[in-house]
């Protein structure tokens, strides 16, 4: 697997039927490219929402079980302005990058990149994983930093999935990656008002959506939801309005995941693999990494072009 972030070959993702539920202000349909080895659905951004909280990007990848010599392969390449984050559900990542990190992701992990004034990262599958039937299944999101953070020095957090709370009973398992949930916090530190949580659901469980964060979505992993009435698929976003108490029910086993937070401080402009509230920064994003002024991925003399 090789891309360009935001060069996405498919069409802007799809806003679904209206649903009647006054609490849902849009379902979007994520847009979805082959990649050869895999599929990818994208649900942020499109073109009715650029951001819920401060996640301007969500990326569905797979699931897909590789063969033999196959695997993961994105070259180094730079981000600006923005956090990675990177959540698997099956499989294994090793993520380098201009700091020196060497880090594998396992499922329920958690890696948090912020890139700040410039990081440059890749993102592999292992030698010793790649003898074939090695699954990948996950998500891998942007978070905006506000204003005031977007040129800070970059860093680089990695959380092993026994850190993160993990709370059960009554037909549900949902893990705290960002923020505060189910009266439990996570240990992940944001630079915004955040929140992300992975949820799984038996058939006719439910669970609350706090109604205290001001933008909030569901994004369905698998199986089917039930909101007031209206049933839900896999590969759907749904984002709410502000303020209306939400219950989701599993109408069949489902996994999804809940994610949003403070509305942010302005609008972003994306190019690339880069975020920025200034598109002069942008540019100059641009020319530094065609002048190769980024740092480098130690030990990686490969990298991904600026695109033309």
């Amino acid at each position: 697997m090789e891309r360009a972030i935001s060069f996405f070959p498919a069409e802007d993702p799809k806003l679904g039927d209206a649903p009647s539920c006054d609490a849902i202000d849009l379902v979007v349909v994520p847009r979805t490219a082959d990649l050869g080895d895999f599929t990818v659905r994208r649900a942020l951004p499109s073109s009715r929402r650029r951001m819920v909280g401060p996640f301007t990007f969500l990326d569905h990848m797979g699931p897909t079980e590789f063969k033999a010599g196959h695997g993961v392969d994105v070259r180094p390449h730079p981000h600006i302005g923005l956090a990675t984050v990177t959540y698997l559900f099956k499989g294994e990542i090793v993520h380098k990058d201009s700091l020196g990190s060497d880090v594998p992701i396992c499922p329920g992990d958690v890696n948090w990149m912020t890139a700040g004034k410039g990081i440059a990262h890749s993102e592999r599958t292992a030698p010793d994983h790649r003898n074939g039937g090695e699954p990948l299944h996950g998500l891998q999101c942007w978070v905006a930093l506000p204003k005031a953070a977007e040129e800070i020095d970059p860093a680089f957090a990695h959380y092993d999935q026994a850190q993160l709370p993990l709370v059960n009973g009554e037909g549900k398992s949902a893990r705290i990656v960002a923020g505060t949930m189910f009266g439990v916090r996570s240990p992940v530190k944001t630079l915004h008002d955040t929140f992300f949580a992975d949820v799984a659901l038996e058939a006719g469980a439910s669970v609350p959506l706090d109604a205290g964060y001001e933008e909030r979505a569901v994004y369905i992993v698998s199986g089917e939801i039930e909101i007031a009435g209206d049933k839900f698929q896999e590969g759907r976003l749904l984002v709410f309005k502000p303020g209306d108490r939400i219950t989701v029910r599993a109408a069949q086993p489902a996994r999804i995941v809940m994610l949003g937070g403070a509305a942010m401080d302005g609008p972003r402009y994306i190019w690339w693999n880069f975020v920025s509230s200034r598109k002069e920064r942008i540019e100059q994003a641009k020319a530094d990494w065609k002048a190769g002024r980024f740092e480098a991925v130690p030990g990686d003399s490969e990298f991904i072009p600026l695109p033309e």
